[in-house]
């Protein structure tokens, strides 16, 4: 790798990591923001700001990418991808500045959705931005492994923010922390801003593109050429569907919903679910440059699409074993203990709450939620007209429309044998070295293995979607389908698995959401999609 090439990959990858650590401040800090700007209004407008905050995080990316695509293909790579890192820095930077609703009112939070919403808009544009920069300088036959470097950013990004959340935390104090403090890691970006804008002020511009530019056969309208075209349109399709949906549904298990199923539904505490997952990230994130290298050897296809089948033909043991590790009294609770909710299911709900705000108030809904939020496994019995309740080892009935069933269901969970969320059993690490003992080891194991599955779908990713469509318009059409694919499938990934689980009473049927996909992605792959290993990037155009 010469000088220039190492320069390339530093200025994209480290503009990259910058722009998750700005988006994954606003996530890691959101209770806090959210006391800061939202509590003082009605509940109706809070959650209202809390889908358009959801929204800017996840639905508006592929806008995004379709803006900043098509300006990529139109002016050059460097300077759109230049515009993109100033938006997300200067609108990070500003959330630090921002008065709360407390001095300016409903401007307040008003202004944070805007904030937001360019947040999202600017990291739709510099995924696409950064991959197609990278991959265009590197040499024909190793543009898996350059590129492999831009995919360890999302866990940088992800480490680093924790990191400067945890050490602002701890020198301030946690009161201090949720006056002023929580501003310090948004104002700090201000520098990391200013590094990654010099260092990309440097770059030249892909010789892809300049060698495109002047030949003249650049896209005049990238995006009606890329999506209006059926023969640009079905390419992108097939990258949604066979390559990127199933890489988005495998990472995001792997990385978030690992770590909400272990506090969630194991009651695991979050510094030793955080340190569990940091441990995890760090052993196996080589693998992003691993599968990147391997893949210039062997194909795109064959790492990606086994990734998915691994993924998919273990997550049920794995998840059962991390289970049985992390809270082995739930565990058995789960094997031993019969819970029944017995109601009308027409009159229950699909809990779907992707923004935590949506209110179930049916007695069915109820139960059932109670259940779930208690990690319990149940069954459902159907009684048309009955008003639902809660039967457990085939006692007594508890009426969800009880002023005390909260009350009576924790009792009655308990005297079975249910523990509590601080049983004894559960994993709990003093430090963060604390792992050398057979609990936290195994589990660190688990988490491991999840995230290699990660690395062999998300590492080459970037290189396969890179060479499915031609250099004029490559930054549009590449992103699109990689930011509906994360954005939406993977993104809306808890928050689905969850109201699956609450659905159907077992803390497992959630991992089917992961499952069915990523089965849908190697068999829609295996069918329809190219292997790019060996395509000339330069030739295609030519072509």
């Amino acid at each position: 790798m010469s000088p220039e090439e190492r320069k390339v990959i530093l200025a994209s990858s480290l503009g990259t990591v910058f722009e998750w650590y700005d988006f994954y401040l606003y996530g890691s800090l959101a209770a806090v923001i959210g006391a800061n700007f939202f509590s003082q209004f009605p509940e109706s407008t809070r959650n209202i700001f809390a889908l358009l905050a959801f929204a800017a995080g996840f639905l508006v990316r592929p806008f995004g990418a379709l803006v900043f695509g098509r300006l990529g293909d139109l002016v050059g790579r460097k300077y759109t991808f230049l515009v993109t890192i100033l938006i997300m820095g200067g609108s990070t930077f500003v959330v630090g500045i921002l008065p709360t609703s407390d001095s300016i009112g409903i401007l307040a939070p008003i202004v944070l959705i805007v904030l937001r919403l360019l947040q999202g808009l600017a990291l739709g544009g510099e995924y696409g931005g950064a991959a197609t920069y990278v991959a265009e300088h590197a040499p024909h036959g190793r543009r898996g492994f350059y590129t492999s470097f831009i995919q360890i950013t999302a866990t940088a990004g992800l480490f680093l923010s924790l990191l400067v959340i945890l050490f602002t935390q701890v020198a301030v104090g946690p009161d201090a922390f949720k006056a002023w403090g929580w501003r310090v890691p948004f104002l700090l970006s201000i520098a990391l801003l200013g590094i990654s804008v010099w260092i990309r002020l440097q770059m030249e511009e892909s010789p892809a593109f300049k060698k495109m530019k002047a030949e003249g056969t650049h896209s005049k309208a990238p995006i009606s050429e890329a999506f209006g075209q059926w023969k640009n349109a079905k390419v992108a399709i097939i990258a949604l569907l066979g390559l990127v949906m199933g890489q988005a549904v495998v990472w995001y298990t792997g990385q978030f919903y690992a770590l909400f199923f272990m506090g969630t539904v194991l009651k695991v505490d979050p510094f030793t679910t955080n340190m569990l997952i940091a441990w995890s990230l760090l052993l196996g994130s080589g693998g992003f440059v691993l599968f990147g290298w391997l893949s210039d050897k062997i194909g795109r296809k064959p790492i990606i699409l086994g990734g998915c089948l691994l993924a998919a033909l273990t997550y049920f043991p794995l998840f059962k074993l991390m289970s049985h590790e992390a809270n082995p009294a739930l565990s058995k609770a789960h094997s031993e203990i019969s819970v029944q909710v017995v109601t009308d299911q027409s009159a229950c709900s699909f809990q779907f709450n992707p923004t935590g705000t949506a209110k179930f108030t049916q007695p069915c809904d109820i139960a059932k939620a109670a259940l779930a939020r208690a990690s319990v496994n149940y069954s459902v019995e159907n009684a048309p007209g009955a008003v639902a309740a809660v039967r457990i080892q085939g006692g007594e009935l508890i009426p969800a429309n009880s002023p005390t069933f909260a009350t009576d269901l924790g009792k009655a969970l308990t005297a079975a044998g249910y523990p509590a969320a601080s049983n004894p059993t559960v994993v709990k690490m003093s430090n963060p070295f604390d792992i050398f003992r057979e609990q936290p080891a195994v589990l660190v194991g688990i988490l491991t293995i999840l995230v290699i599955y990660v690395t062999m779908v998300y590492g080459p990713i970037a290189a396969a979607l890179v060479e499915l469509f031609p250099t004029r318009i490559r930054y549009t059409s590449m992103s699109l389908p990689y930011h509906i694919g994360n954005g939406w499938f993977g993104g809306l990934l808890p928050a689905t698995s969850f109201a699956m689980i609450a659905q159907t009473g077992d803390v497992y049927f959630g991992l089917w959401y992961p499952i069915v996909i990523a089965v849908a992605t190697v068999v829609i792959g295996v069918l329809f999609v190219p292997e790019t290993k060996d395509v000339d990037i330069y030739a295609e155009d030519r072509a």
